[in-house]
């Protein structure tokens, strides 16, 4: 690979106080490697991998704000406490010291269990929306106006601690059927209060207050990133939004709350996002905003990840294509920079046939 396309992958890009020496993002992926919710040191030296290998943007594994249920894994690390934070200033610290960049992803997980883990519950009481972790199981309590007050504030507190340690900018998780998530869909908010209401625009409201939130502990050049996505965890078919206008009503009102950046996260970043259309989701938030995008789902691998099993490496010829016209801004990789850290590098140099492929295994490693 050569030429203007290649060129467009390497070119700088400044966003705010944010300058990036590329246009390649780690997309952040749950590991569950902190024990006690305290990352370690093979944490922070599992990111310096991925720096020292010419990542131009981490965007760690999902960290969690200060709510009981907010994780549901009890090897997923908490963004409060001193223990937790010290660790988190230990991961900073080696990225910044391999020349990277990186931001913590806040996240909360709300109704979402982890089908993986049966033997460890998050204390209650489960946050959500309208009270459905499952469309077959029982309704839970939906959130009260005190717990999503406190929401906010541990939102807030998380914001203010990235800041504090040199964190470079910061996303927060609003996609996959999560917390945030669970506000944006028709199907789980049910609410007839504030929180709910018939269109987007009206359900987009917790997310905005939460991106109000977390805007009002950050410097005003310092940028932020909003995750989104249309399918859910209890389905993959989903849509938040059917068409552009619908769209609209739901990233006008978090751009006017402060996101710079989103994070457009799809199964397959190649597939349109709305019938009769070319253009993927990022392709979308940035023609209806003007902000910012990344684009993200399994780039560089020749199957998505929902299916599991081993993935060769592909070529991202059409990917190039499209960053190199404007249709999105940044590139986001997953699995593909689990399997390989070096696989920014590689790319770079034209070494294609030297990149390792994905193997499920892989997430018993910390690599």
């Amino acid at each position: 690979m050569s030429g203007p396309a290649i060129e467009a992958l390497f070119a700088p890009l400044d966003v705010g106080s944010l300058r990036l020496p590329n246009r390649i993002v780690m997309a952040p992926m749950t590991r569950s490697f902190s024990p006690g919710g305290i990352p370690g040191e093979d944490v922070a030296a599992y990111y310096g991998r991925r720096a020292m290998g010419g990542v131009g943007l981490i965007v760690t594994e999902g960290t969690v704000i200060e709510r009981p249920s907010a994780r549901n894994d009890p090897g997923v690390p908490f963004f409060f406490g001193d223990q937790a934070l010290a660790g988190w200033q230990r991961v900073a610290d080696t990225v910044h010291a391999k020349g990277g960049r990186i931001a913590p992803q806040l996240w909360h997980v709300g109704p979402r269990p982890d089908p993986h883990v049966t033997s460890w519950t998050a204390p209650g009481p489960v946050d959500s929306a309208s009270g459905i972790r499952s469309f077959e199981g029982p309704r839970l309590a939906p959130m009260s106006e005190e717990a999503i007050a406190d929401t906010l504030a541990a939102y807030g507190r998380s914001a203010a601690n990235a800041v504090r340690l040199g964190f470079d900018t910061i996303e927060i998780h609003g996609a996959h059927g999560y917390l945030i998530d669970d506000f944006f869909w028709h199907r789980t908010n049910l609410r007839t209060d504030r929180w709910g209401g018939q269109t987007l625009r009206e359900r987009a409201r917790f997310a905005a207050a939460v991106v109000t939130a977390v805007r009002a502990e950050m410097p005003a050049n310092m940028p932020l990133i909003f995750r989104l996505s249309q399918w859910k965890g209890l389905d993959f078919e989903a849509h938040v939004a059917m068409n552009g206008r619908e769209m609209a009503d739901w990233l006008e009102p978090l751009a006017d709350a402060g996101v710079d950046i989103f994070h457009c996260s799809q199964r397959r970043f190649s597939e349109p996002a709305f019938p009769g259309a070319e253009m993927n989701l990022a392709g979308w938030a940035k023609k209806i905003t003007g902000r910012t995008t990344i684009t993200v789902g399994s780039v560089g691998l020749n199957s998505e990840f929902i299916f599991g099993g081993t993935s060769r490496p592909a070529g991202i010829e059409a990917l190039l294509a499209r960053l190199a016209k404007g249709e999105f801004d940044l590139v986001a990789v997953g699995r593909a920079l689990l399997a390989d850290a070096d696989w920014a590098e590689k790319i770079r140099a034209g070494r294609i046939d030297d990149i390792r492929g994905w193997d499920p295994d892989l997430r018993k490693t910390l690599y």
